[in-house]
């Protein structure tokens, strides 16, 4: 009979707990207040460039040569060994790249190659490591 009892009371409270807004509204009862789970977005990191409007999270939009992911035995490798510039296996890098500003005048007004965003531009443009495609639209 106990565990009847003790089966019974959490049933009820599943039932409680499972409330909805519709159900509540349905019986003239205002809607609950919205649950918080998780972090909250103002706290959230972004682990990658946005490259949403041509705006880079780390500095200016880029505009170069090529990109080319580093430890395949290419020129950039070369390149980057020469420089003795470490780069882990697989990371995107821009050779030969300059300031995109997408707005007709000035350096980099036109860029015939895919813009980019790069982590890492301390190189005066020969490299530039850790390079997401822009979608800049002009």
């Amino acid at each position: 009979m106990r565990f009847a009892s003790v089966l019974a009371l959490a049933v009820a409270a599943t039932v409680v707990s499972a409330e909805t807004n519709a159900g509540r509204m349905a019986r003239g009862l205002p809607p609950m207040a919205p649950a918080r789970r998780a972090t909250p977005v103002e706290g959230a990191k972004r682990t990658t460039p946005s490259g949403g409007g041509g705006q880079c999270n780390t500095g200016s939009t880029q505009c170069c040569d090529s990109v080319t992911n580093s430890g395949y035995g290419t020129s950039l490798d070369d390149l980057l060994s020469l420089m003795k510039i470490e780069v882990p296996h697989n990371t995107p890098c821009g050779q030969n790249c300059s300031p995109f500003s997408g707005f007709g005048g000035g350096q980099g007004g036109n860029c015939n190659q895919q813009p980019v965003c790069c982590e890492d531009n301390s190189y005066n443009g020969l490299v530039n490591v850790g390079c997401s495609p822009s979608t800049f639209v002009p």
